[in-house]
């Protein structure tokens, strides 16, 4: 963490719910400058009165702008040393519906952002991307995908700077996630909805998100990949283990909630992949991480013959003990022995979702 300490940073998408994060975990770190780059100004000024309250602020510059136009990034970079480049459109349903908007924003806005961060002479660049850009199903998926291509190509084609990706699972508590919807249902007195009931999803908190992304921009070489070792689990649980707090908050019954399945949305899977096979065979596996390295790295060779004790990311797996010898051929969340609902419900107290979230509540009329 003592790299941070000192330089100038950018965050591009600052305001959302990982860049919000990555801006206080840096702020901590004592930064000579922190930019925070996005489009909507309601949301920096909300941050900024946020920010205001917990300390002084002369060390942060709020600038509105898009990831999309080249000629406002290359000033937002002017003397900046490393990029956390987080700005995206991220919903699935959204990217479906509008394509080409996320290709302009996702793929178009991160290759300005290196082409920006070039000409700057910024040291490290940073990008965050998912689990759909593996065997990418939905267009979400598939801009991630050139994300990750853009950032390793640049990577070779840009000597005396680093660049990498983070590859994220579901994110606890992020803006229009599983766990906020689900909430807000549940506190409105409506019925939560369930796509699926085989679906099953990779979950992280945001503060296991928040450190993967400042390990990786503090410890790269170039061209990498860093996925952390996550948990697997059922969405159905996970919608359980939530009418269950919640009702045993609200004073409520758990049958007042009963889940209304409402069908796989557009580009939606029922199943997530952080790791193919093909990848694997340029993988180094660490405790609680797997480095994807760039094509034709040396020193990489393919993963054991089971990844053992899969992690929650503190490096203790996922609380069970067990493993799944089926994933040798990829790390997926269909072949990974999902979390009981004990251990959802840890997760989640992990993640800090009920001690805000599911305070008590007046039953709805």
């Amino acid at each position: 963490m003592e790299y941070y300490r000192g330089r100038k940073i950018l965050v591009t998408g600052g305001t959302g719910s990982i860049g919000s994060q990555i801006v206080r975990q840096l702020l901590a770190q004592g930064p000579r400058v922190l930019r925070i780059l996005s489009r909507d100004e309601t949301k920096q000024f909300e941050l900024e009165e946020k920010l205001a309250a917990e300390g002084p602020l002369d060390r942060v510059r709020f600038l509105i702008g898009d990831v999309r136009d080249p000629a406002r990034l290359r000033r937002a970079m002017e003397g900046i040393e490393v990029v956390f480049h987080a700005a995206a459109m991220k919903h699935v349903p959204a990217c479906e519906y509008n394509p080409f908007e996320a290709v302009q924003t996702n793929v178009q806005g991160t290759q300005n952002v290196i082409t920006a961060a070039r000409d700057a002479g910024v040291l490290r660049v940073v990008a965050v991307s998912t689990d759909k850009a593996t065997h990418p199903h939905n267009t979400m998926g598939a801009t991630k995908l050139l994300v990750e291509r853009l950032i390793s190509s640049a990577h070779l084609s840009s000597p005396g700077q680093v660049l990498c990706a983070v590859r994220f699972g579901n994110v606890l508590g992020s803006r229009g996630s599983l766990v906020p919807l689900i909430l807000r249902q549940l506190q409105g007195g409506l019925p939560p909805t369930l796509t699926h009931p085989f679906m099953t999803r990779f979950m992280m908190t945001m503060e296991d998100a928040v450190a993967l992304l400042l390990l990786a921009g503090s410890r790269a070489r170039g061209g990498e990949i860093f996925i952390l070792k996550m948990p697997a689990l059922r969405v159905k649980d996970l919608i359980e283990v939530l009418v269950e707090e919640h009702s045993a908050r609200a004073g409520r019954n758990t049958e007042e909630f009963p889940i209304r399945e409402i069908g796989v949305r557009p580009g939606e899977k029922l199943h997530e992949v952080l790791l193919t096979e093909e990848e694997g065979a340029r993988t180094r596996e660490e405790l609680n991480l797997f480095v994807l390295e760039p094509e034709g790295s040396a020193g990489c060779s393919r993963l054991a013959a089971s990844y053992g004790d899969h992690g929650n990311g503190n490096g203790n797996g996922n609380g069970n003990g067990r493993s799944s010898a089926d994933s040798t051929r990829s790390y997926d969340s269909a072949l990974l022995p999902p979390l009981s609902k004990a251990e959802i419900r840890d997760l989640l107290l992990r993640g800090g979702v009920f001690s805000e979230a599911l305070e008590p509540v007046e039953a709805a009329e």
